[in-house]
């Protein structure tokens, strides 16, 4: 196929729409089930790029959740502890293969972002990883190949228009990408960079120390970085992204947003949110929103609304904000990635709050030597790259 007309571009009224390949040559992809549109398509190859690097880099299956051209999550196939398969509403499953727990994974770190997502998988998708999707309310998935199972299951969501996408893992593109805006042709080299292990080499901090599962961290960090809407900061535990911070103007705000979604990561797995106790019927899209609230500022306005008694068994007790400090304390060993350097150190206190631990960054800032000092006053390992991961 050499070509492939679209429905519309990024939204309605930009039309006609198509892919194809420059140099008159096939697509590298072939559509099993659906139509993708524009940004699906712009979804499914940036998410492909990101679970091929992070297979590369660990070689562990791996997954992403894509919205809006950035990863909601990203994750290596690990398997997940009892209470992560219990927030990540998978629990029913049973053991789940490496890939599906790598989706599980990258679905459930910030489940309200990825909800409508599209779905990309560094292996072929087995069986227990399309009974995953299939329950999920997505957009569509890219994957080298389906197990003949796992395809009609996929086959069965939305009533037959599931997009479902192969992709030729051979596929190699020209060493020069092109993108045109305004009429004018933009050219530039690929981001071919390799994240490799001697990547956090050149550590600037007091603490020299990174033991190999943070160096893997960091790596996953820098990958989907890599792949993310710049500006963007990453924080990373256990093998997944557990907050991403994606397209902001500011640094600080990236960092802020970033380290919120990993708070409610870990605030997901305290005792209190596991205890909650949902009414029969009340799907898992209503219980990730209603978690949401329980543990933000609104909480008290539910109580006072008597909301509460729609979604809840019980009425659940307050979180108080001592509590969920309290909790927040023993998030500990965390990674975190920018895509540029630092400008300040309030980004390194703003961080600390989230439990990090270990920091890649490019350096490079005027300031660089107080955001060295803001990560030994928090005996942080910090490590400059000097390669900057923008992304656009």
């Amino acid at each position: 196929m050499k070509e492939l007309e679209l429905k519309y571009g990024c939204n309605p009224n930009q039309k006609p729409s198509r892919i194809y390949m420059q140099d008159g040559s096939d697509l590298p992809i072939e559509v099993l089930c659906g139509r993708p549109g524009y940004i699906n398509f712009l979804d499914a190859f940036n998410g492909w790029l990101l679970v091929s690097e992070l297979k590369k880099a660990t070689g562990l299956p791996a997954a992403t959740s894509f919205k809006h051209v950035s990863p909601a999550g990203a994750a290596v196939g690990l398997p997940l502890t009892e209470d992560l398969a219990r927030i990540y509403w998978v629990d029913d499953l049973g053991e789940l293969s490496p890939l599906a727990c790598a989706y599980a994974r990258a679905r459930g770190a910030d489940r309200m972002s990825s909800f409508g997502d599209f779905i990309a998988l560094s292996d072929v998708c087995d069986v227990d990883t399309a009974r995953l999707i299939k329950r999920e309310v997505s957009d569509g998935v890219i994957a080298p190949g389906f197990e003949p199972e796992a395809l009609e299951l996929l086959k069965q969501k939305k009533k037959g228009n599931y997009n479902v996408i192969r992709i030729d893992p051979a596929y190699v593109p020209a060493p020069l990408e092109h993108k045109e805006v305004f009429g004018i042709t933009f050219e530039q080299g690929r981001n071919e960079l390799k994240i490799e292990e001697d990547f956090f080499s050149n550590v600037v901090t007091e603490v020299k120390e990174i033991p190999e599962s943070a160096k893997i961290d960091l790596a996953i960090s820098m990958i989907t970085l890599k792949y993310t809407q710049s500006n963007s900061v990453c924080y990373v535990k256990g093998g997944q992204a557990i907050g991403i911070g994606a397209g902001q103007q500011s640094r600080i705000h990236c960092t802020r947003l970033a380290g919120q979604k990993a708070d409610n990561w870990w605030l997901r797995q305290s005792p209190k949110v596991l205890g909650l106790q949902f009414r029969e019927g009340i799907g898992r899209a209503d219980r990730d929103n209603a978690i949401d609230l329980y543990i933000g500022e609104e909480y008290m306005d539910i109580l006072a609304d008597g909301v509460w008694e729609k979604t809840f068994q019980v009425k659940p007790e307050v979180f108080t904000r001592e509590e969920k400090r309290a909790w927040l304390d023993q998030l500990t060993e965390v990674s975190l990635g920018s895509d540029a350097f630092f400008p300040f150190g309030d980004n390194i206190e703003r961080a600390h709050k989230s439990g990090v631990k270990y920091v890649a960054q490019p350096g490079g800032s005027v300031r660089d030597d107080h955001v060295i000092e803001a990560c030994n006053k928090y005996g942080m390992t910090m490590a400059f790259t000097g390669i900057r991961l923008f992304h656009h």
